[in-house]
């Protein structure tokens, strides 16, 4: 069995990793292959299953700070308490990549049209178990000055495309099911009453029962966490029943969603991002 990653090995690894992902957004091409195989001569006879299964460990790092990752590494989240400290380090200095992330949260985007949008249906990712997540004590680091990930999720004009990618994929949806009088009669409520119903698009089930459905749309993989309102929670523990949250990952390239049904509190891990504070 090899000997724990030396930093060193740990440093290589992210810098080939960090090299993947400004060409990732900056949009340029790159080969994963071509870069394992330029990396594992700088590490100590890892194989290149071991090499991935770092990439991976990258990505978990990367969500927890708040940063864009490779959406081709899913996170594996028991790393190394020297790769955190590695990766946090290095990201908070590399000018770049950070002009690269600004940039791309902010940018612009359009609905992608897709050959078969009922094809985008995907599973959503695998429940993250606590005992997974890293288990040695976590050091002092630079804290990153932006959480990228949630500035891209308040980004209106994603948040409004994926709404209308959404609404698209229900009425191709209720179509295929033969309810053309549905499908046209599907509401995109966070136009036509605003922000405060708790849910985005109001849709059908093939019976004509209701549908409310909260849309959540990054261009970062399925993974990647996304940000809800009490009002959101609420309304979904309320009306659990019919209440969906529509998970549109992918964005940029090829768009893909999964739904969750039910109140948020259980189908999600809640942890709270802000407070509202008064004067004692």
């Amino acid at each position: 069995m090899a000997a724990g990653w030396s930093r060193q090995e740990v440093e290589a690894t992210v810098a080939r990793y960090f090299d993947m992902l400004a060409a990732e957004l900056a949009q340029r091409p790159y080969s994963k292959v071509k870069t394992r195989r330029q990396l594992q001569p700088l590490l100590d006879g890892r194989s290149e299953q071991s090499i991935e299964f770092k990439f991976c460990n990258i990505s978990a790092v990367l969500i927890e700070l708040g940063f864009p990752f490779i959406s081709g590494y899913k996170p594996r989240w028991n790393y190394q308490g020297l790769l955190f400290d590695v990766v946090s380090q290095r990201l908070a200095l590399n000018r770049e990549l950070l002009q690269l992330a600004e940039r791309d949260v902010e940018q612009p985007v359009v609905v992608p049209s897709v050959d078969d949008i009922l094809r985008a249906w995907t599973s959503p990712p695998a429940r993250r178990h606590e005992e997974t997540r890293i288990k040695e004590q976590r050091r002092p680091y630079i804290p990153l000055p932006v959480n990228y990930l949630e500035r891209e999720a308040r980004n209106r004009e994603i948040g409004l495309a994926g709404e209308v990618f959404v609404i698209n994929f229900e009425q191709a949806r209720l179509v295929r099911d033969g309810r053309e009088d549905l499908a046209s009669s599907v509401e995109h409520v966070a136009r036509t009453k605003g922000d405060g119903e708790g849910f985005d698009v109001l849709s059908f089930e093939k019976s004509g029962t209701e549908r409310l459905i909260e849309v959540k749309t990054t261009k970062y993989g399925k993974e990647a966490p996304f940000y809800v309102s009490r009002n959101e929670v609420n309304v979904s523990k309320e009306q659990a029943g019919r209440y969906f949250l529509y998970r549109v990952f992918e964005f940029r390239r090829s768009p893909k969603l999964f739904g969750l049904k039910g109140a948020l509190s259980a189908t999600c891990m809640l942890d709270p991002a802000s407070y509202v504070a008064r004067v004692a």
